[in-house]
């Protein structure tokens, strides 16, 4: 059936950029697939199905076109496993290609370049017999490491679309098949070009198994942060059965199980704590290094780390649905994103090796016309389609996004949308929420004022009998400060909740409301002796409202909502980098106007509902690309409004739907770690684009003979062989290096 969920699949047989844009050329042809996209790194199509029989068009379209897939069933564990099983494999094939290799490269160039072990060579064994033995290693080298490399080119030849193991199978096919006629059938070559390449064939598979072992370990450390999250999750847990404590796996956890959790014991999945006390260590998720005190009732996640007491908690969410398994997917699609600059990568790389083929041709046709012979033109033809290998060009861009946001989610900073990678790099403004974001979003009652003949007492009972109907934040607040006097909260019933005002409720048979001066005014209650003081208490950026009760006044209130102590410095670094900053927020112009001055905030717009923020953020509009920052639930419309949306969120409450970038720790001071992740990886990007185009432009004239005029020079198949594989893992020890920013300073 179609679904709106991403589908991934291994595909087999991707091997360099031009299999990228074939298997993103043949899945964009297919009826029912959108948001297509392709990833060498970690050689996986990715799409969404929007009619019920996709999948299974797609994979018969990939099994005829040679990159045959097949859905990912396997558990996250098992496909890491899978990983370490082909590197092995590909340093078995290595190893033994290699010593298969090296008895000809001794036995060839080791007789160039010593005088004299070629005289030893021809007084033992002789010229004919050391090529011989040189045939039966290169063709052992061919047929059994090679064999896999060499036969999907030459199919991916038969079917006309040539890729990187196409110039493999024509470069080392091509010079074994000439020294084979050169030892076989001399008389069928000129005395002058009856020379044999069978090192050259042999080194070349060598040297690509290397490469290919080098880019699979490469590979693997790029997905080091994704692997180090699945790794949090323990594979049992204890847990209560009939009396008894029992030993389970994960597994086999239902919600409502209650579970042991011993003193520096990761806890095994989310759940909320029953029994026991201790501080948690939270900082794999959230970047944070300082462990979070935890009491009852309160929430854990699955994969942190108890600290020094004993708990017991309750299961809430198990499997796919826990914190962690959410965190581990959007990481995931994050590492597979398709940048926009890719689309243009993917277009050279789908032409490139059809041209290397015709630049190779003519590479040997022109040898043959002006050269000194048919060995020469051999030489350079081979060369040219070895050292053309497109596999850095497919590898610059996923390696890069792969390593930048693993990084970014060791130091609590998830990009759900990997092209916000390239769009936060741009942005030019950023815009904040202001509860909840740039403050604390715990506000506590500071003032509570009432009229002759109410007592305070009396007041907040009534006012907390209504609140505690409202899960608004002002409201737990009230009902906080009750409880803390030991005032007992009354009876409240048909309570409604005013958009934009506050609350309507009935308490002991009176109607009580609780709001801002406007719904004060619209219900005519007279709040003239409070005016003044609201007034002061605004201007300290409080935020201040009122009660009344039977249409009496009750009482005036102020919550006080704390700065983040990382708000300021933020701003800060923000306008250092030349990006504006501006505070859109709900809250009065008094209070809004008093944090923006704490912070230094000159555009501040206050007093928006949800519709006048989205107007607000669309006037900033004239100014640049915008990121808005809120806090991923009420602020979802002008996250997703946004050009780069940026929740504030914590490890158990992520805005997956909405935001691009969340922000686990909460902390605003993550957008300065998210910048900084998009520009490094844009950086990198670049670096191993303008690598892998600037090599091949370079070196494919080089390989062709264009140095043998002046100089005498012509490149040896086996030097371009291994530059080829030095290009790819160039390119891989680059992406590497921004592994350095999942450091935590």
């Amino acid at each position: 059936m179609a679904t709106s969920a991403p589908i991934i699949l291994p595909v087999s047989n991707m091997h360099c950029g031009a299999c990228v844009g074939r298997v993103n050329k043949v899945l964009t042809g297919i009826p029912g697939t959108q948001d297509v996209n392709v990833n060498l790194a970690n050689e996986t199509a990715q799409f969404t199905a929007t009619e019920p029989d996709t999948l299974a068009r797609v994979l018969a379209a990939l099994e005829k076109a040679g990159y045959p897939a097949c859905p990912q069933t396997e558990d996250t564990k098992s496909i890491q496993s899978r990983s370490k099983e082909t590197m092995h494999d590909l340093r078995i094939r290595f190893l033994f290609a290699a010593i298969m290799t090296l008895p000809v490269f001794v036995l060839e160039m080791g007789s160039h370049m010593i005088p004299a072990l070629h005289h030893l060579i021809m007084r033992t064994i002789g010229m004919e017999a050391s090529w011989g033995l040189q045939f039966a290693f290169t063709s052992m080298v061919l047929i059994g490491p090679g064999r896999d490399m060499l036969g999907n080119g030459l199919r991916a030849l038969r079917r006309g679309a040539p890729d990187m193991n196409s110039l493999v199978a024509l470069g080392a096919g091509a010079a074994w098949s000439y020294s084979t006629v050169a030892l076989l059938a001399p008389d069928l070559l000129p005395v002058a070009s009856r020379v044999v390449y069978f090192e050259a064939a042999a080194v070349i598979v060598t040297l690509i198994l290397m490469g290919r072992w080098f880019e699979a370990r490469a590979k693997g450390r790029t997905g080091a942060a994704l692997r180090t999250l699945i790794g949090l999750q323990p594979d049992t847990a204890t847990v209560k059965r009939d009396g008894e404590w029992l030993v389970m796996p994960i597994a086999d956890l239902t919600p409502g199980d209650i579970i042991r959790i011993p003193p520096g014991a990761r806890v095994p999945t989310d759940a909320v704590l029953v029994t026991g006390s201790s501080a948690v260590d939270e900082s794999m998720l959230t970047g944070e290094p300082m462990a979070v005190p935890k009491t009852s009732g309160d929430m854990l996640t699955g994969g942190t780390v108890n600290g020094t007491g004993a708990l017991e908690a309750e299961v809430r969410a198990i499997g796919a649905d826990t914190a962690l398994a959410r965190i581990i997917d959007m990481v995931r699609q994050a590492q597979g994103a398709r940048l926009p600059i890719q689309g243009l990568v993917d277009q050279i790389t789908l032409w490139f090796v059809p041209t290397v083929l015709v630049i190779a041709a003519a590479t040997v046709a022109v040898w043959l016309m002006l050269g000194p012979g048919l060995a020469p033109a051999l030489v350079a033809g081979v060369s040219v389609l070895i050292i053309a290998c497109p596999c850095a060009m497919g590898l610059a861009t996923p390696t890069s996004i792969m390593v930048g946001t693993g990084a970014a989610a060791e130091r609590g900073v998830l990009f759900r949308q990997g092209d916000a990678l390239q769009g936060l790099s741009d942005v030019d403004v950023v815009a904040f929420d202001k509860t909840g974001t740039l403050t604390e979003g715990c506000p506590t009652l500071t003032t509570l004022r009432t009229p002759a003949g109410v007592t305070r007492m009396d007041a907040l009972s009534v006012i907390a009998g209504a609140e505690a109907q409202s899960e608004h934040s002002i409201a737990r607040a009230i009902v906080d400060a009750a409880k803390a006097e030991g005032v007992t909260p009354l009876a409240a019933s048909e309570f409604t909740a005013l958009t934009g005002q506050g609350a309507r409720a009935r308490v002991e048979g009176g109607i009580v409301l609780i709001g801002n001066q406007s719904l004060m005014k619209a219900e005519n209650i007279d709040i003239t002796a409070f005016e003044e003081e609201a007034e002061r208490l605004s201007r300290q950026g409080q935020t201040v409202f009122f009660a009344a009760r039977k249409g009496l006044p009750l009482a005036l209130l102020a919550v006080s909502d704390p700065v983040r102590e990382t708000s300021k410095t933020t701003i800060e670094n923000l306008e250092r980098q030349g990006i504006k900053v501006a505070m859109l927020t709900g809250d009065s112009a008094p209070t809004a106007q008093a944090v923006a001055d704490t912070l230094g905030i000159s555009r501040v717009m206050a007093g928006l509902s949800p519709d006048g923020k989205q107007q607000a953020l669309d006037s900033l509009r004239g100014e640049g690309r915008l990121a808005f920052v809120g806090d991923g639930i009420n602020d979802a419309p002008v996250l997703a409004r946004a050009d780069v949306g940026i929740a504030i969120g914590t490890g158990t409450d992520v805005a997956i739907e909405t935001a691009d970038v969340v922000l686990m720790s909460g902390d605003p001071a993550g957008v300065l770690t998210a910048l900084e992740v998009s520009h490094a990886t844009l950086r990198n990007i670049r670096q191993n684009l303008g690598w892998a185009f600037g090599y091949n432009v370079l070196l494919i004239p080089v390989a062709a003979g264009v140095l043998y005029p002046s100089f005498g020079l012509l490149l040896s198949p086996i030097l371009a062989a291994a530059a080829m594989a030095f290009s790819s893992v160039f390119v891989l020890g680059n992406a590497l290096r921004l592994r350095s920013l999942g450091v935590r300073p």
